[in-house]
């Protein structure tokens, strides 16, 4: 068991959400960067779907109550246990009653730590990820305060090397001058006048502060559409691209609406989604145009990397721990 000593509306449980759920009006939730969760449960062999905490404000501090090994992935910055830095994408044991703390990253904005065993919360609607528009799942539907007490679910292996270990790199972060991420044209493509399409291309975006896990607003240049349109309804998923009548695109992310109204430009493809997640608040941002054909080769690439991720990880564990 854990507790959480520090309080934020923003610091989460997470896991990889409710797509199987989209269907029924019910975002798709989950961690924004699930390839950092991902990774951090790889490192204690957890199940990939295990929640941990997704940490968005800080500096954010748990206290272990157990015995348990965890693992810090995500955004780089001081993760310290008791005082004693740990190194980035690293997995650790902590002893009962020691001390967690991450502080400001340096590099991303989105940290995640994961626990030996995964926070076992209860199971909603097939996940435990906190949806907190709807104000279901994770801990009682909403984010973590001071006091809260996390279960934790069985390890799932004997233990990691006494000292941690970790294998950096294995969660790349956004380039220093701007996050590139690919995108395919979307239903309103042509709809937007042949500038607006050369400008969506070549202007570097700027994220504003009206960023969250439903949406991040963008400012540059303003689109524009050839004639007016009046749509109905539609769905939509995390990655959309939308274009309101100002011009300035709003970028669908994972808690976003199943559905909505304003013409889509683009979809950012699902392997970039993360490097969006993890761009700090006046970045910049630019959209590099993909085809179906590379970006179903960039989502086969992702998976393949998964696999030896795992291995690797695997391969590291049983060359680190004691016979």
């Amino acid at each position: 068991m854990i507790e959480i000593l520090s309080n934020s509306a923003l610091n989460t449980i997470q896991d990889r959400g409710r797509p199987q759920a989209m269907t029924l009006g019910v975002a798709r939730g989950g961690a924004m960067d699930l390839l950092a969760l991902a990774c951090g449960n790889m490192l204690l062999g957890n199940e990939p779907d295990a929640a941990g905490i997704e940490i968005a404000f800080f500096p954010f501090r748990l206290r272990f109550l157990d015995d348990r090994a965890f693992a810090v992935t995500g955004a780089r910055g001081s993760a310290r246990l008791d005082g004693v830095e740990l190194p980035p994408d690293w997995a650790m044991i902590a002893r009962a009653g020691q001390t967690l703390q991450c502080d400001a990253p340096t590099e991303g904005c989105r940290t995640y730590v994961t626990i030996a065993g995964g926070i076992d919360v209860p199971l909603v609607l097939g996940a435990r990820a906190t949806d907190l528009k709807g104000g279901f799942g994770g801990l009682e539907g909403r984010a973590l305060q001071k006091g809260d007490r996390l279960p934790c679910g069985a390890p799932a292996m004997p233990g990691i090397p006494p000292h941690g270990y970790g294998l950096a790199g294995r969660c790349p972060l956004p380039d220093a001058d701007a996050t590139r991420v690919r995108v395919l044209a979307a239903a309103e493509y042509d709809d937007f006048t042949v500038e607006a399409r050369r400008a969506f291309f070549h202007t570097a975006w700027r994220l504003t502060p009206s960023a969250n896990r439903m949406g991040y607003r963008l400012e540059g240049a303003p689109l524009t559409q050839q004639r007016p349109l009046n749509l109905f309804s539609h769905g939509i998923v995390p990655g959309t691209v939308q274009v309101p009548p100002a011009g300035q695109p709003i970028v669908q992310m994972a808690d976003a609406n199943t559905c909505g109204g304003y013409p889509k430009i683009a979809t950012i493809i699902e392997p970039d989604l993360r490097l969006l997640a993890q761009t700090r608040v006046n970045g910049n941002i630019r959209f590099i145009e993909t085809t179906p054909a590379d970006a179903l080769t960039a989502l086969r690439a992702e998976a393949r990397d998964q696999a030896r991720r795992a291995d690797a990880f695997a391969d590291l564990r049983r060359m680190l721990m004691p016979a």
